[in-house]
């Protein structure tokens, strides 16, 4: 019986999990929301960070109903992830692993987000699409390694649509992707954007160009709405990831698809993959925004994991690092 403490804080979420053996004990987080029209910048994140990670330590104790001397490890994000954020995380999950003479366990964020949709699922091995603001994958696990099928050549999809919302002004609370998809569903008129699939690899930047210098024109014209646009982008996006994700099922001779990382909410994108699994024969494992968005009980499960295998480090290796590829990491607790 193993309890891990993870931190997560990649991103714009700074989030603690507590985790016995695979049971989620608690799971809270906090969001940082830049102002509309804008992203969020590392060192505002990183100070939203500080300010919010030790209440949540505490939370995230008191809602478990464990006590420190329970907690047989410190799992945390090592990366891939903006560089400040990382370090203010870091340092924190080093300073408890010190102060409770615990184990300190290193995750790679991509293979927390794919382990603890595996976790929740039930899904045995699929065919994983990773979609989030920072990574956009297809990968299939073969001989202890998370192998990538077919990536982004440039931006992640989640970046994308980020940045198109904020072409729009539309609000990052509870966060652009969202607020996106709502108005998507009001769009009626189908609009022709450019797309980009190369062999097992897609491209975003051209399309995000495009219709960034067209959109403001076209609605000064009348010529579509915002729900249009909205609509046009996430149906044009969503297909190319399919596409590649179909690709990759067929390669592997897959049937399950898992859909991991933030994008992975979206209810459209979920529609289209299992529409597309279900032609095939195969099925979608999704799960909802408790584990596709950045939380700290899917460090704290793959620390679990990684525990059992002795893959801790010392505290003079604890270092982040803001590329670490999903491919880099050895995959010893599965055969």
């Amino acid at each position: 019986m193993v309890i891990s403490i993870g931190l997560e804080g990649s991103a714009n979420k700074i989030g603690v999990g507590i985790v016995k053996d695979g049971e989620v004990l608690s799971n809270p987080r906090h969001t940082y929301c830049a102002p509309t029209g804008h992203g969020f910048l590392p060192r505002h994140t990183a100070q939203h960070h500080r300010d919010h990670v030790l209440k949540l330590v505490k939370q995230a104790i008191e809602e478990a109903g464990v006590s420190v001397s329970e907690i047989d490890c410190v799992s945390y994000t090592k990366g891939p992830g903006m560089g400040a954020p990382l370090v203010s995380t870091a340092v924190v999950a080093r300073t408890l692993a010190q102060l409770w003479n615990v184990p300190l366990i290193p995750v790679n964020h991509c293979i927390a987000h794919i382990e603890m949709g595996r976790q929740v699922t039930g899904a045995d091995n699929p065919t994983v699409l990773y979609v989030s603001g920072g990574n956009t994958q297809v990968i299939s696990y073969m001989n202890q390694r998370y192998m990538i099928f077919g990536e982004t050549l440039d931006i992640a999809v989640g970046n994308c649509l980020d940045r198109f919302a904020r072409v729009l002004k539309l609000s990052n609370d509870p966060c652009p992707g969202y607020n996106i998809e709502q108005l998507a569903k009001q769009g009626e008129k189908f609009i022709e954007l450019p797309y980009c699939v190369k062999g097992m690899d897609v491209s975003f930047s051209g399309l995000l160009s495009h219709i960034e210098g067209t959109a403001v024109k076209m609605l000064a014209a009348g010529e579509c709405t915002k729900a249009d646009l909205c609509y046009s982008l996430q149906e044009t996006v969503f297909a190319m990831l399919v596409e590649i994700t179909e690709r990759a099922m067929a390669h592997s001779r897959s049937k399950q698809v898992l859909v991991v990382g933030g994008v992975g909410c979206n209810l459209r994108l979920q529609e289209m993959l299992a529409i597309m699994a279900q032609e095939r024969g195969a099925s979608l494992c999704a799960t909802d925004d408790r584990y596709c968005i950045d939380n700290g009980a899917m460090i704290a499960h793959t620390g679990n994991l990684m525990f059992a295998h002795k893959m801790d480090t010392s505290i003079e290796k604890s270092g982040i690092t803001q590329r670490f590829r999903t491919d880099e990491v050895h995959i010893a607790w599965r055969d």
